[in-house]
């Protein structure tokens, strides 16, 4: 829940808190918590006047999603920039959605705050209007950065964090302005999680044909459009059996369909030979035209790696899309958001924030009637993704535009200045079905005058994890707010970077894998008919994969492959993994003995592989070796005693957290899941010492308090025996010498009176010093407390999963753990150019 640090009277101060002026400027000390983002100070609409204390927002809050509205002017962009450099500062990674082109002034930090770092970064234009040049302007903006920075008690060594927090990079589809991102995996089978889900399927088919269309320029109806109809069918049957495709292999199944009949009509009265081809051959002219290769050229659109460095590193992913077309932004935003539906359903449950999807401008992408491809995505992630850890962010300077039905369990909405009387409306409509949802009374009355009166940089937070909404000012962003960036100047924040990942090693199962796996051919004959072999040699096919490069043909080449399965075990670990390998070797050069340490290792499972081949392949010849069943016998024994000498599972062990990496998981990614974990662990101690501190400063506080009224009595009973003391003494001492020639026994009784009167005067005055050092006291242990509270929090963010050092643990396979399934001869296709050059046709 957000916290609000305000006075000590306050009910939702968090512990520790202390007095705070609206002029006084926090400390790193007051806003610097575990898993809360400072994002402004309270303030107070009537007076207009910031109030006492300053905003933290729970971080665990963002599980349940926020919106974010507010006009042009409003601070609404801002707000945003703020709330995701808290993240990257808390080591949260974001898929950051850039409509406008103004995000990407994320990487706009300048932590030495000096004039020549402001000056490639402002606009010149407007130094032209107020008469300045470039260097007096820039000169000018660092130092109102500078003094905005130390209002909120912010400086350079907080913009030094936020760059060590996290990586931050900005991503241009189908340009190379910033780093480009490749579609090629958008086509390729869902996760087995959405695959086994026919409503999620059902969806992401929707999802990218309709996308697809559009980048055509066809307004396809999912029912009545038979290219929707016959494209969603082709993702279908590929997609039900775990088949990836992509555009070359969706337009060579356009012309011959996996189908013969669509629903009871057959094919070609569905949807005839000569009309597929028209929408094949438009679909090829897409993936011809020269502009298009962007689009397949860099990153793959895949939320791990684009989340986190190759390190492990959290990373601001800021997909810049203001260079697109409408079609084009809509067909990269829906696959987008169904690669991250794909990924969010991968993630084990937590209820720490994991990662943030965010996205500005929504206008079109979220509508109240319409139905783009981006609709459906986003509508899942919000039911679905709060139960991974997952928080969707979404802003708009048009709320009329939003589907406020869709956002009834968005848990937090930020809400700034707005333009009409319509976007109140609709603003308030989607206030009242979060209400509703939540089980909260809504005041619609108050809630609309309060939003009249909301001012630049002055929003309305209602988070429906606090009793009631809060007004608040924004902070002052770390990052210098210049506006959107041009292409130029994303290049020129992004060239250090592509620089650095230019030498990037290709990715298995490319080229420099299949490389490797390429024998000479030099003194082998090919043959045209497929060799006669004994009937006991077993012999399989593997299939073919994509499309026939112009001019080439079809060859098979001789390989003796091994399938085996082992079991990597460690009882006293509970450790317990299977591993399927297959390697090959070539068969061209196979002698009586294997060296199987010259095998290459490939993924393929055997229900993989054919019976029969390709009535157009040639066959290369195989070695004599090769083609008589004994080989195989002893073939195999080779390669299960070469695998019990050579298999092993590398884990790794974090000793801090006694957490053991998965089977098959890379050290990146076992540090990701670490921070994870650490963050887990991390909120559920920082609870704990809430739960542990809360009641003792709360019972100290109490005792104080009575303490001080305790004072307040004893000064005043002093005061009031004290008076009475002098009123007695002066009555005495008057009546002694006014006129009395003797002093009578009554006089002497009055004056032994008064100087009693005196004595308890005397003792009240010690009980007030006793009371007062009572006081000292309860107010020193108070501080110690509360110093102890922070010292253990501070202990709880000292540990680092990233830098941490990591134990190896090495399992090894026994004998018996170790099952060959299969020793064969297999037949590889490959691709042979008119100058002998091969391709692999089988990856």
């Amino acid at each position: 829940m957000s916290k609000i640090k305000k006075s000590e009277t306050t009910k939702t101060s968090a512990p520790g808190s202390k007095e705070a002026s609206p002029s006084s400027a926090p400390t790193a000390q007051d806003f610097e918590k575990l898993g809360l983002f400072y994002l402004g100070r309270p303030f107070d609409l009537a007076t207009k006047t910031p109030l006492p204390g300053w905003l933290l927002y729970d971080s665990k809050d963002l599980v349940t999603h926020a919106v974010c509205v507010g006009m042009t002017g409003s601070g609404k962009t801002g707000l945003c920039l703020a709330l995701l450099e808290e993240a990257a500062i808390d080591g949260i990674p974001a898929l950051i959605i850039d409509p406008k082109g103004d995000l990407g002034n994320l990487l706009l930090t300048f932590p030495e705050l000096r004039a020549q770092d402001f000056e490639p970064w402002i606009n010149e234009d407007e130094a032209r209007k107020k008469g300045l040049s470039p260097a007096d302007y820039a000169a000018k903006q660092a130092e109102t950065w500078k003094n905005g920075l130390a209002k909120w008690g912010q400086d350079g060594e907080r913009i030094a964090r936020l760059r060590a927090s996290a990586d931050f990079a900005i991503y241009t589809p189908g340009s190379h302005a910033g780093l480009p991102v490749s579609i090629l995996k958008s086509f390729a089978a869902p996760e087995e999680g959405i695959r086994g889900e026919a409503e999620l399927l059902r969806e992401r088919i929707n999802t990218t044909a309709t996308s697809l269309l559009g980048l055509l320029g066809i307004e396809a109806d999912p029912i009545k459009s038979r290219e929707h109809i016959l494209l969603s069918t082709i993702l279908d049957v590929a997609w039900r059996k775990g088949q990836d495709l992509d555009l070359a292999a969706l337009i060579h199944q356009i012309q011959a369909p996996p189908v013969s009949k669509v629903g009871v009509m057959d094919l070609e009265s569905f949807y005839p030979a000569k009309d597929r081809f028209a929408l094949a051959m438009q679909l090829n002219n897409l993936l011809a035209a020269p502009g298009f290769a962007s689009w397949m050229e860099g990153e793959a659109l895949e939320l791990s790696s684009l989340l986190y460095t190759p390190e492990g590193k959290p990373r601001m992913a800021i997909m810049s899309i203001a260079h697109l077309s409408e079609a084009e932004r809509m067909f990269f935003v829906s696959l987008l958001l169904n690669q991250a539906l794909g990924w969010v359903r991968a993630q084990s449950g937590t209820t720490s924030l994991r990662a943030l999807i965010y996205m500005d401008e929504i206008f079109g992408y979220f509508p109240p009637v319409a139905n783009p491809p981006s609709k459906g995505p986003l509508l899942t992630l919000l039911k679905q993704a709060r139960a991974f850890g997952v928080g969707v962010v979404l802003a708009t300077q048009n709320p009329v535009d939003l589907d406020y039905k869709g956002l009834a369990n968005t848990g937090t909405w930020f809400i700034g200045r707005l333009q009409t009387e319509r976007d109140k409306a609709r603003v308030l409509e989607g206030l009242e079905g979060a209400s509703a949802g939540s089980g909260q009374r809504f005041d619609r009355k108050r809630m609309e005058e309060t939003l009249a009166g909301l001012g630049n940089r002055i929003f309305l937070m209602n988070n429906v994890h606090e009793d009631e909404p809060v007004i608040f000012e924004t902070r002052w962003a770390l990052s210098y707010l210049r506006g959107p960036l041009t292409r130029t100047q994303i290049k020129s924040l992004m060239d250090p970077v592509r620089r650095q990942t230019s030498s990037v090693m290709r990715q298995p199962g490319g080229k420099a894998e299949s490389d490797s796996l390429r024998m000479t051919n030099d003194g082998l004959r090919m043959t045209a008919s497929r060799p006669v072999l004994p009937p006991g040699v077993p012999q399989y096919f593997v299939p073919m994969r994509g499309t026939r490069p112009s001019g080439s043909q079809l060859v098979y080449r001789p390989m003796v492959l091994g399938l085996s399965q082992i079991r990597f075990a460690d009882a006293k670990k509970g450790l317990e993994a299977i591993h399927d390998e297959a390697h090959v070797m070539p068969a061209d050069r196979a002698a009586a003995t294997l060296d199987w340490e010259r095998s290459e290792a490939i993924s393929i499972v055997q229900d993989d592989l054919e019976r029969e081949p390709n009535s157009e392949a040639r066959f290369e010849e195989i070695a004599t070796a090769a083609g008589q069943p004994k080989s195989y016998d002893e073939w195999k024994r080779d390669y299960s005693n070469w695998l019990f000498r050579t298999a092993k599972l590398d884990l790794y062990r974090s000793p801090r957290l006694s957490e053991l990496s998965k089977p098959g998981e890379s050290e990146r990614d076992f540090r990701v899941r670490l921070q994870q974990v650490a963050h887990e662990r991390r909120d559920a101690a920082a609870d704990k010492l809430r739960q542990k501190y809360a009641p003792k400063i709360a019972a100290l506080q109490e005792r104080l308090r009575r303490a001080e009224q305790a004072v307040e009595r004893e000064k005043e009973q002093a005061k009031q025996t004290g008076l009475q003391t002098a009123l007695s003494v002066g009555a005495t001492i008057l009546g002694a010498f006014m006129g009395r020639k003797s002093i009578s026994a009554t006089t002497i009784g009055k004056a032994t009176t008064a100087l009693g009167k005196a004595g308890r005067t005397m003792k009240d005055m010690k009980d007030v010093g006793m009371a007062q050092d009572n006081v000292a006291a309860l107010q020193q242990q108070l501080a110690d407390l509360e110093a102890q509270f922070k010292s253990e929090t501070d202990q709880l963010s000292a540990f680092d999963p990233q830098s941490e050092p990591l134990e190896t643990l090495a399992l090894r396979p026994t004998k018996t753990n170790i099952a060959v399934k299969l020793v064969a001869l297999a037949w590889l296709p490959d691709w042979q150019d008119a100058q002998g050059a091969l391709t692999p046709a089988w990856e």
